[in-house]
């Protein structure tokens, strides 16, 4: 309940003043570090609402500074206890409690884009879900089904079922600060493929929730 409680604390930022497109339904983004950001039916897919927490300048970039200091201050965050390491605790914590969404999966219907898709997870239809880091069973009774991405994937920018369990680089069950901020030094390299020193907004690649969304929302 700590954890949830300066998780929200943190996670309130402006909404920025325009975006190229609405979204149907509810929408997740999973930042790079693996904050979740939600906003409901008729607003800007939220990758806009976590750059504009990290471009702190305002210039509409976001450098290499500025995303790790938004990844260390999420790894705070996730300290509950404050000892310098995210332990399997707290990881369960962030999985069960801060982003259940990765513990299921994101489905797409018949037809693709003709709607936003479903979270699958809070109950999975056919088997329950699955233990520490674990992904939930594909249900097999859905005709309509065609294709189904585990975790968090459909929500990244960089597709990752687990984006905090991918920064326990020692797989010890313990993830240290150097670890998170290597891994975020890692994310921010791939993201900025140009080798500009810096991401933009347009820059960024679209997760598989923007799209689908999108495309529902001009259909």
């Amino acid at each position: 309940m700590a954890l949830l409680s300066v998780f929200a604390a943190f996670q309130v930022a402006a909404q920025p003043a325009a975006a190229p497109d609405l979204m149907k339904g509810p929408s997740l983004f999973i930042s790079p570090s693996g904050q979740p950001f939600r906003v409901v039916a008729g607003q800007p897919y939220p990758v806009v609402v976590w750059f504009a927490q990290v471009d702190k300048n305002g210039d509409g970039r976001i450098d290499r500074a500025e995303f790790r200091a938004d990844a260390e201050a999420f790894f705070r965050v996730l300290d509950a206890n404050h000892d310098g390491v995210i332990d399997p605790f707290e990881m369960q914590a962030y999985e069960n409690q801060v982003v259940p969404e990765i513990l299921g999966a994101f489905r797409v219907p018949e037809g693709g884009a003709g709607s936003v898709g479903e979270v699958q997870g809070l109950p999975h239809r056919g088997g329950a879900r699955r233990g520490l880091f674990g992904l939930g069973p594909r249900p097999p009774d859905d005709p309509d089904e065609v294709s189904v991405a585990s975790g968090a994937a459909p929500f990244e920018l960089i597709p990752d079922p687990e984006p905090l369990a991918a920064a326990d680089l020692a797989m010890d069950g313990h993830i240290t600060l150097a670890e998170f901020m290597t891994v975020a030094d890692r994310r921010f390299d791939r993201l900025d493929k140009k080798g500009l020193g810096y991401l933009t907004l347009a820059g960024l690649p679209k997760t598989l929730a923007q799209t689908t969304g999108e495309a529902a929302h001009r259909r």
